[in-house]
This record gives structure tokens, sequence and C-alpha cells, in this order.
């Protein structure tokens, strides 16, 4: 039977662009993406329109912009008549629409209903079970549940021990390096996968659907069961780059980084070899990404909510039936919430004016291979925000600003923020880290791209 491709969209949170199998030097494991990577296209030059959970993730639903979203940082939740694409795929495609693990769509409010249902039939799923991201059972689960998370914890009497665990590494979420005490059944990631799966055990044989999975890792803290830490005890990375003081082992915590994003790959092959074995993968349009990326160390920052390219670039990998040319790496310069017009473009829907967001299709089937001029991402935090942020990721100048916004193009990226005495901007060809600024022998291109912003801010349609 004939019909309009699914689309199973796996998502990291943390997961930064560069930390690929085959990406330079690292170590790092990641076959199923691999397989992604020779069946489908690989855009390398992908950024997030903010590197902070909910904003990214508000964007991604809404296929609007950072300038653009109701949600500027995570003490704002997603309007519930947001007009998003869930509901879009639902209501005027037909689709099933799912989800599954760390929405981040209402940050700002820590109550999940038990079952994980509150407002996703709103936002636009036909199903799913929203839950509890890393460090919200501390503020949502200390007396009882909020979450369907921490029901199972409570329910499987695990969560004391995972309350403990966590309150401890609140304060150290990175040199803290100690195994999970939960046994892998109720490990986060894998108790996400499970609901997974139980969601495709759910799809209608008749329509087609939509999944999409929300991972917790490779999130701080540096949790990792035995098994996890055990797979990569010999390994050796190199160090960040400038790594600053830091209390902990460089190389501990980016092998739990590894093992956590080596898990996530393991429960994406799980989803591609069921899809396979059932006769779905050749019609189902696959999509690997994250919300944003991570410093680990890098010019002694931590986490993300930096202008730095660690954090606001991210993986994104898309395969299936809409891939002309298999094994494509592309350079065109691709936003997160291009996703969400492009699954409208894949359910042949026609994408409203008022988003920004703009489909990809075209870079996945070979027609061209350029998509955007230029890419911008953006921040304003709160000063609740910002001293969290000093206090957990260093307080360098990148991680103390109130508000910023990067304008990147093919090579160069400039960095406006109230807090710089002037513009940064760096020339990415030859400064990959970012470290020199040459605002001062380039005004015209600095001119050029204060332009693209303005004129990107001009082109809002709220």
């Amino acid at each position: 039977m004939n019909r309009r491709p699914n689309v199973l969209l796996v998502i990291a949170d943390q997961h930064r662009f560069d930390w690929l199998e085959g990406s330079g030097e690292l170590p790092v494991r990641t076959p199923n993406i691999r397989r992604l990577q020779e069946a489908g296209v690989t855009f390398r030059r992908a950024t997030t329109p903010s590197p902070l959970c909910a904003p990214a993730r508000a964007c991604l639903a809404t296929g609007l912009d950072y300038e653009s979203t109701p949600v500027p940082n995570n003490f704002h939740d997603l309007p519930v008549d947001a007009d998003t694409y869930y509901r879009r795929l639902r209501d005027r495609a037909g689709y099933f629409v799912a989800g599954v693990g760390k929405f981040d769509l209402h940050k700002a409010t820590f109550d999940w209903n038990l079952d994980g249902s509150r407002l996703l039939g709103e936002w636009g799923m036909s199903a799913g079970i929203d839950n509890e991201g890393k460090f919200d059972s501390l503020w949502s689960g200390r007396e009882q549940p909020k979450g369907p998370y921490m029901k199972h914890l409570y329910d499987a009497g695990r969560a004391d021990a995972h309350l403990d665990d966590f309150s401890r590494r609140k304060d150290a979420p990175y040199s803290d390096v100690s195994p999970s005490p939960l046994p892998e059944e109720s490990y986060l990631d894998n108790w996400i996968a499970r609901n997974a799966h139980a969601l495709l055990d759910r799809r209608p044989q008749d329509t087609p659907w939509h999944l999409v999975v929300n991972f917790a890792g490779p999130h701080d803290p540096m949790d990792v069961t035995d098994r996890m830490r055990a797979a990569w005890a010999d390994v050796d990375f190199p160090p960040p780059h400038r790594p600053g003081a830091f209390d902990g082992d460089h190389t501990e915590v980016r092998r739990r980084y590894a093992a956590m994003i080596e898990n996530i790959d393991r429960h994406l092959g799980s989803f591609l070899d069921r899809l396979q074995r059932e006769g779905e993968l050749g019609n189902t349009v696959v999509v690997y990404t994250s919300d944003h990326g991570e410093m680990l160390g890098d010019h002694g920052t931590w986490g993300k909510q930096i202008a730095l390219d660690p954090s606001i670039r991210i993986p994104l990998i898309v395969s299936g039936p809409v891939v002309e040319n298999p094994g494509t790496v592309s350079d065109a310069l691709v936003s997160l919430e291009d996703l969400a017009a492009t699954a409208l473009e894949i359910a042949g829907l026609d994408i409203p004016a008022e988003m920004t967001a703009r489909s990809v299709l075209a870079v996945l089937r070979g027609e061209t291979s350029r998509h955007r001029e230029y890419v911008v991402s953006g921040l304003d935090r709160s000063e609740r925000e910002i001293e969290m942020a000093a206090r957990h990721y260093g307080a360098n100048k990148w991680v103390q600003l109130r508000g910023w916004r990067t304008v990147t193009t093919a090579d160069e990226k400039l960095v406006l923020s109230p807090d710089l005495e002037h513009p940064y901007l760096v020339d990415l060809s030859a400064d990959p880290f970012e470290e020199y600024d040459i605002s001062g022998e380039r005004p015209q291109s600095v001119d050029r791209l204060q332009a693209y912003l303005a004129k990107a801010r001009d082109e809002e349609r709220v």
C-alpha cells in the first residue's frame, strides 16, 4: 500500500555536533547514526535557534525562530493555543502523532500528570508520554511523583536512591562521575526507549505516523550505569580546548558523555531494526538531532546557553525515501526549526506563512546544495539562569552574557550582545575555536552580518 512517509524523529539532549563516530580524533561509537549517515544526508552546519531546552524545543514545535517564539527561556511554557506542526500533521494530514520523553514544552510547570499526558493532546499528539528531565525530579518529586518517570521509580522502590543520587550531583554535575545506583531497566533513557517501542506497538497500520523520541542524555550530570561505565573504562580522549581550572577528571567526564551517546545510539538501532523487520523502514523518514550542544570543558566552560559553536551547533542526519543521494554530507546552513516545515512538506501540507522554518526537502532530494544564506541563534536569560550557569559551568564572559545573538554564514560568525564592548567577529575557516575577534579588520563583514540580523527581525511573523 502506497502512502505518505512516516517520520521518526529522535532528539538527544545536549549532543554536540562533533561527537559522532568518524568526526576527527574522538573515539566515539555511534554505529547506528552511521547507518543513517550512509543512507541519508548529514547536515554538518546545523544550528539550534537557541541553546537552551525550552526555547529550542518550542522553536521546533512551532517552526518559529527564536525572535518569534513565545518561549524566551526555561521560565516560560509554550502557550496551549500555540500552532504546532504536530497538530497540523494530526488534524490536517491524518497522521498518528505520538511522542515520548522530555518534551520540555512546559518547562516552567513541574507537573506532567502521572501518565505523562499533560497538554500533549492540545499541542497535537494523538498519544504520548511526556516525562521529567534529569534534574526535574528534585524540584517536583521529593514527596510524591508528579510525572511518569518518578512514578515508575516510586512504584519500583527506587525513588529515594535516585533522589539521593541527584541531590549529591546537582552541585557537581560534571565532576561527580560515580555510576548511577539505578539498574538498567530504570535508567531514564532506557525507560524512555521502552515507552517509544510501546507507542510503536500502538501505531495504526492504515495511516502514516510521526513518532518523536526525546531522550534525556547526554545531558549532565554524568550518571551512567555500571554497564555503560565499564564499556568505556580504558578509552582515552583528547582534552578540551583551553580547559581552564576544573576539580574533576576531563577524561572520565568524556567517557561518561560518550557512554550516554552510545546508549542512545543503541536504542536508535533498536528502532531501525524493528522497522526493518516489520517492513516499514523503506517508507520512514528517520531524523537524528539534538536540541543544542555542550561546551564540555572547551574554553573552561560547560553546558549550553553559550554563543560559541559547541553550544549552538547540533548533529542533524536525515535518511529515508526522500533522500536522492545517500551518503551525502551537506554544508547547507540549517536551523533546528526547519524540521517542522520539512515534516509538513513530507506530509503534503502547505507551510504556513507565519512560520520562519524552511523545508530542507529540496536539499534531501538533491535539487540544491544551498538552503539558507545565514542562520541565527540567540538567548535572553534571567538573572537566575545566569547565576546558576556561572556556578555550575564557569564564570567567563560567555557564560555571563545576559542576552546575545549570533549570525553565521558559510565562513564567518558574528556575536552581538549589550554585554560585549563591540560586535565579536570570527573567521570560522581560519579560527574554528572562535578565539580571535577580527571585527576591527573586517568592518564590512560586521555591517553585513548585522544587516542580516536586522532583516531576520524585520521578517518576524508573530
